[in-house]
């Protein structure tokens, strides 16, 4: 399947809220291919259907990518994923695919539970914490056009610009 494009910032479709799925076409099929493989081709441990041009609830993650912060579950695919509950709070120093030349520490919950659906259309659930739950939390609220930004506290202190290579 294609590696496509990611959306950067000020793509407005990054800032709509996404339909969910409710029916597993080709077409939802396809663009979940296409979401792994663009998030196999890049830096990054998640990705949502927005970022890649789909206006559909749907994300993959991945934090086993990452050097270091733990394997966590591997990746995972869900469709129409929604945080159910969560538990303490961490504040962590996020980037976005989206956004890639800025950081900020953005306060998230340590621990929740998701729920969605898997590439078969069955329900999940996943009980994730830490590192792996920033990035669920993060691709989640890609899908109602929320950024990373947008949970910053403070642009002064909080939002960092990435260093070059």
């Amino acid at each position: 399947m294609p590696i496509r494009p990611i959306r950067q910032f000020p793509d407005p479709i990054l800032k709509k809220n996404c339909q969910p799925v409710v029916a597993l076409t080709l077409e939802v099929s396809r663009a979940l291919n296409d979401l792994v493989d663009t998030l196999n081709a890049s830096p990054g441990v998640g990705l949502s259907l927005p970022q890649i041009g789909f206006l559909w609830q749907g994300l993959a993650v991945d934090v086993s990518r990452r050097k270091k912060g733990g394997a966590g579950h591997g990746r995972i695919v869900l469709l129409n994923p929604r945080v159910v509950s969560s538990e303490g709070e961490q504040v962590f120093r996020e980037g976005c695919l989206s956004i890639p030349d800025f950081l900020a520490d953005v306060k998230r919950a340590r621990r929740v539970r998701v729920e969605g659906m898997d590439v078969s259309g069955l329900p999940v659930r996943w009980d994730v914490e830490d590192f792996e739950a920033v990035v669920f939390q993060h691709e989640i609220d890609h899908l109602s056009g929320i950024l990373f930004l947008d949970r910053v506290s403070n642009a002064k202190t909080d939002v960092f610009r990435r260093k070059k290579p």
